[in-house]
């Protein structure tokens, strides 16, 4: 027995039809990552509850690097 076809549906042509993101689609990720960056950058500021001192190292050295 065989099923009926059915013919595909002619693709939408690619005229006018724009998709344009709103800011905050750009901004959000944006300020959290640069948020996020500062914490790690400044960890006096991010008041963690006990931190590894190989990490405390680390992120002195790329302080270092980025001040130069």
């Amino acid at each position: 027995m065989s099923a009926p076809t059915h013919s595909r549906p002619h693709p939408a042509a690619s005229g006018g039809v724009v998709n344009l993101l709103p800011w905050w689609a750009l901004a959000l990720p944006t300020l959290a990552f640069i948020t996020l960056l500062v914490l790690i950058l400044n960890p006096v500021d991010a008041h963690a509850a006990g931190g590894d001192p190989a990490i405390t190292h680390l992120v002195e050295r790329v302080q270092q690097l980025i001040a130069r």
